[in-house]
């Protein structure tokens, strides 16, 4: 007998069933605007950003004074409860909020390199616009600096046996995952901006 333990596990779906093209195109200016006036998001990019534009280091609660993020963070709410009850985390899932929430936009070529989002619990992105040949997002087996001696898998290998997993990014689904677990954005392979909202929920 073979079981299946301490899984890692990945939330995406739609962000709505229905009327979600009013939402993601208010989203849309909105989040190429703040591109367009943010000066201390652009120095703070320059940086740490090289090529892309986040509101990150400058505008990283969108969600507290923007009435169409204020929205996102609603739809978002739901999902975020949803993925509590499937962890089975031992909480009342309102008791997760929305601490954070910004901006991404990358431009061809540019790369977001392997990450995590330290001291929260949930975290996850919004897709604004995901042009053809955009980047996935990348996740990476959280027991990855313990495998020592153990041999790589196959390139087809399942899914749950990978070492990687990357997710194709569609217009109008999030994605959740627990803020541990490390991830990256390879580069934009598309001609087009590919844009996107990330957000962080915290126990509060």
């Amino acid at each position: 007998m073979i079981k299946t333990l301490f899984p890692t596990f990945v939330y995406y779906a739609p962000l709505k069933s229905k009327d979600l093209g009013p939402l993601n195109k208010d989203l849309k200016k909105e989040s190429l605007k703040i591109a367009e006036i943010d000066e201390q998001g652009q120095e703070w990019s320059e940086k740490n950003y090289p090529g892309g534009f986040t509101s990150y280091g400058s505008m990283a609660q969108l969600h507290r004074f923007s009435s169409t993020f204020e929205e996102l963070e609603k739809e978002i709410d739901k999902h975020v409860r949803k993925f509590v009850k499937h962890l089975e985390m031992d909480i009342n899932p309102k008791e997760l909020k929305m601490t954070s929430c910004w901006v991404n936009i990358m431009p061809s070529n540019v790369t977001h390199s392997m990450h995590l989002h330290p001291l929260s619990v949930i975290s996850g992105t919004y897709y604004v616009q995901t042009p053809k040949n955009c980047s996935a997002i990348k996740f990476e087996d959280p027991r990855f600096d313990s495998f020592m001696a153990s041999p790589p898998r196959k390139h087809n290998a399942k899914t749950h046996n990978q070492r990687h997993y990357a997710l194709e990014p569609q217009e109008g689904n999030v994605v959740l995952f627990e803020s541990w677990l490390r991830h990256e954005v390879p580069k934009n392979a598309s001609d087009k901006e590919r844009i996107s909202i990330s957000f962080n929920y915290d126990w509060v």
